[in-house]
């Protein structure tokens, strides 16, 4: 059975290296053991750039970083602040109301002062951007039983805080066309001292709870592989009958199964197990699944509503989807009596896989009965596909599946094929508004590059194990049916997601799992950045992580005209989506920004958000590295930022020691240090599948996830300290009698130095009196757990020594300050930090060719 305890994973994952080493002299006795307190982890990264003087007030390396692994997600955009307090305001008091911004609304903003011309704007290199969460969780959100009052066509922008309202009238003026509409007649009592809840000032974020009922309950139609080893089967039919008991009692379930042919099981069928089967080899157009599986006269045919408490109306896909209370029994039957696909495998050849097939008959079944109804498709894939349409590489094993070398040199016999067909695929399933996941559980590569188009435009998962056995896919699994305080699902379907603006800015794009539903309005701007010429998307499938880059271009010519007060450009999110309740709910957020003064306003640069900039600039260098060549959008990432530190730096001209950074651009630089190294844009030694996976994470989560991703943090225990502390990613932090505790996003990694793997070995942990030692040993463990409780999905956990060959995980994301070409390794004056064999260049280095570049005025 699989444990429900996400802190219990990592009893089950730990593996030391077995190191055969002398112990050197012993730790110290001592009764007393530390008791461990709660740890604030930060980047640590401001005192490398106190060591390089490009600092104004270079800090302590705890206090200067401005995110931590507890409260990363309290570093925020601000709202409305004036350009007269900004001026003065200091930065620490601004993060604090960015932080508290993001808390209410869920938006963190590159520059939360918008220029008032588009010649300021071109300036910013940074573009302007939104990162924006919409459905984050925050408990005093509050949820209005009825419609929203909407500004009339075609601005249809809903009523919020920043309406003028004239009260003795019944007249509020819209913000974002200035069009006059008159308040519904249940508002009549409102007065000055009275106002609806949309009308107060902290209800920037509201929800609405609208009549429009769901057409469907839930929906999840696992498409499993059979082609796998029997453990693997077997552990994944126990984790598939114990979701059941997590679905909702009226959510349709359905059960698709495929190896050399496909296989669509009706579950409605109690006399004998029975099911319908595909050919593997065979392209099935949805015309053809539908007239096969007898689904001609739909049932639920898009557009039909069903009233709350009414029984849903039975048509002929009821043979194949039922309610999870009535086809339990059926389903937990097939699902255990299912085998390893029987189809007979030589020993050099690969198991027949027709997942293409698989995947089409479960979207051609669900659009035909479902269309517009919100469901999710789970594939679980124990194999790349190699029969059929879609397949990602041959069945024979001397036939190696593509790598990115191959791909680079065009030499890919399947790979456009197969994108071109699950690209088609993904269109037709977002179009119907149903979601697909991927689960894979393979040591092998699965054909996740081909397929990710199906995740990334329908807003799926996308799980990436060694095995369906580990715990690592069990765990995250489970985590993908949380629930609220009222037993519903935290999970949104069929969403859209619109943006209205006011007349100073245009939406250029949207970066993220979503699609384009081509609405043009004022608001679309000339240029394209990412999902580009709408001003609405269509999401599917949407989480309370689930984050999205929106990005755009200021439209006014020239400087605003001197007014008393400052002018205010405007946003406002509206999201739409099927809540797991039964009910559309409609959440709004609407967030303000002054617009600069005259020419070289400094209110501009204050209030540049260095984080949230790093996170909207990785997802557009991700975004084109889908495109464009490696080193083609390195050279990008290059320029932006050499043009942002020689538009924003203080310096004179050629003097590269005169260079300083203000303290909110300083950890920009180095940001974009890790992203160039990281495996987002570079692919050396990762496969294409592992790529994939990585950069459909990234844009997925938030602001603080993605730095971690982007800049992992790393805490060192020792005993002269109580718990951990922050220290530098870089190489100087490895001592030979310290414990290091690195966090990637996707690893979680315990490193024991020299000394402290020996002590360890010599087993002085267990003996009496060392009692500090065996300590100092579980606080790693202790806040790993914490670390891994919330994390979706589930990272690798790792303990590793020096010198051991999983140590590599943590040498391969350090600053390689101390190599073989920069001191005398092995020698009398080598020191005692780790020296990293690479030929990339260090941080040190990397800033003095910035700071260089940066005051030639050539760049």
């Amino acid at each position: 059975s699989t444990s429900s305890n996400p802190r219990q994973l990592c009893f089950f994952l730990f593996s030391y290296d077995q190191l055969l080493a002398a112990p050197s002299p012993h730790p110290s006795p001592t009764v007393a053991s530390h008791s461990l307190h709660s740890v604030r982890r930060l980047y640590a990264a401001a005192a490398t750039g106190e060591r390089q003087g490009f600092l104004v007030n270079p800090s302590r390396a705890q206090g200067c970083t401005s995110t931590t692994r507890s409260s990363s997600r309290d570093i925020r955009a601000s709202q409305g602040v004036s350009r007269a307090s900004a001026a003065k305001m200091d930065f620490e008091a601004l993060k604090e109301q960015w932080s508290e911004v993001e808390d209410r609304d869920g938006v963190r903003l590159s520059w939360n002062v918008i220029p008032s011309s588009r010649m300021e704007a071109s300036r910013l290199v940074v573009p302007i951007g939104a990162l924006y969460t919409p459905l984050k969780e925050k408990p005093d959100t509050p949820l209005l039983q009825f419609e929203p009052v909407t500004c009339k066509q075609p601005c249809r922008s809903v009523l919020n805080p920043f309406c003028q309202v004239d009260v003795r009238a019944r007249v509020w003026i819209c913000p974002f066309c200035l069009s006059r509409n008159q308040l519904p007649p249940h508002y009549k009592d409102i007065t000055a001292n009275a106002i609806p809840p949309e009308l107060h000032p902290a209800n920037t974020t509201i929800e609405y709870r609208l009549s429009r009922p769901a057409p469907a309950p839930p929906i999840f139609l696992y498409v499993v592989d059979l082609c796998q080893e029997e453990d693997g089967l077997s552990s994944l039919k126990e984790s598939l009958v114990m979701s059941l008991s997590l679905l909702p009692e009226n959510a349709l379930v359905g059960l698709i199964t495929f190896g050399t042919m496909a296989q669509v099981h009706e579950i409605g069928y109690e006399g004998c197990a029975k099911s319908y089967v595909f050919r593997g080899s065979k392209d099935y157009s949805a015309k053809q699944v539908q007239e096969m599986l007898g689904l001609t006269s739909s049932g639920m045919r898009p557009g039909v509503q069903l009233q709350p408490g009414r029984q849903m109306p039975m048509g002929p896909a009821s043979r194949f989807l039922l309610p999870v209370q009535q086809a339990e029994f059926q389903l937990t039957k097939a699902l255990e009596t299912l085998q390893k696909d029987p189809w007979p495998t030589a020993s050099d050849r690969r198991s027949l896989r027709c997942t293409g097939v698989a995947l089409s008959v479960a979207v051609g079944l669900m659009e035909s009965s479902f269309q517009n109804s919100g469901g999710r498709i789970m594939l679980f894939a124990g194999g790349p596909a190699t029969e059929g349409p879609g397949l990602v590489v041959g069945p024979e094993l001397r036939e190696p599946i593509r790598s990115h070398h191959d791909i680079d040199r065009d030499n890919v016999k399947y790979y456009k094929k197969a994108l071109k067909f699950y690209d088609n695929l993904a269109k037709r399933t977002a179009h119907n508004g149903h979601i697909i996941d991927i689960f894979a559980g393979c040591l092998d590569q699965v054909g996740l590059l081909e397929m990710k188009g199906l995740c990334n435009s329908t807003g799926g998962h996308m799980i990436l194990t060694d095995s369906f056995t580990s715990s690592m896919f069990k765990q995250s699994f489970i985590r993908v049916f949380e629930k609220d305080g009222d037993e519903n699902l935290l999970m949104g379907f069929n969403a859209v997601l619109e943006v209205l603006t006011t007349k100073e800015l245009k939406v250029t794009g949207l970066i993220g799992h979503a699609v384009s539903l081509n609405k043009k309005s004022i608001s679309v701007g000339e240029t394209e950045c990412g999902i580009g010429n709408t001003c609405s998307w269509k999401m599917c499938g949407i989480d309370p992580k689930a984050s999205y880059g929106i990005y755009f271009e200021v439209a006014s010519q020239g400087p605003v005209s001197h007014q008393q007060t400052p002018q205010k450009g405007m946003m406002q999110f509206l999201t739409y989506y099927q809540h797991s309740s039964g009910q559309f709910h409609l959440r709004v957020t609407t967030i303000a920004r002054n617009l600069s003064g005259p020419a070289g306003d400094p209110a501009i640069a204050q209030s540049f958000d260095q984080e949230a900039a790093a996170v909207l600039m990785s997802r557009i260098a991700v975004f084109k590295s889908e495109v464009d060549d490696g080193p083609d959008v390195l050279r990008w990432v290059d320029r932006m930022l050499i043009r942002l530190c020689s538009r924003f730096a203080d310096y004179r001209k050629d003097d590269p020691s005169s260079f300083r950074l203000e303290k909110n651009f300083t950890l920009y630089p180095q940001f974009m240090f890790h992203l160039r190294r990281s495996q987002f844009l570079q692919v050396f030694n990762n496969s294409p599948d592992e790529t994939a996976f990585d950069r459909h994470v990234l844009n997925h989560e938030d602001a603080s996830n993605s730095l971690v991703m982007i800049q992992p943090t790393l805490d060192s225990y020792t005993f002269d300290q109580n718990g951990g502390m922050p220290v530098l990613l870089d190489s100087a932090s490895i001592q030979p009698t310290h414990i290091l505790l690195l966090d990637t996003f996707f690893h979680i990694l315990i490193f024991h130095g020299e000394t402290v793997a020996e002590w360890r070995k010599a087993g002085y942990q267990d003996q009496e009196g060392y009692e500090n030692f065996a300590s100092l040993l579980e606080q790693p463990k202790d806040d790993a757990r914490d670390l891994i409780t919330d994390r979706f999905p589930l990272p690798r956990f790792i303990v590793c020594d020096a010198g051991g060959s999983q140590a590599r995980f943590l040498l391969s994301k350090l600053n390689p300050s101390t190599t073989h070409t920069t001191g005398p390794y092995g020698g009398a004056g080598a020191t005692s930090a780790q020296t990293i064999f690479t030929d990339d260049v260090s941080l040190q280095t990397f800033m003095d060719h910035l700071m260089k570049l940066a005051v030639s005025g050539t760049n």
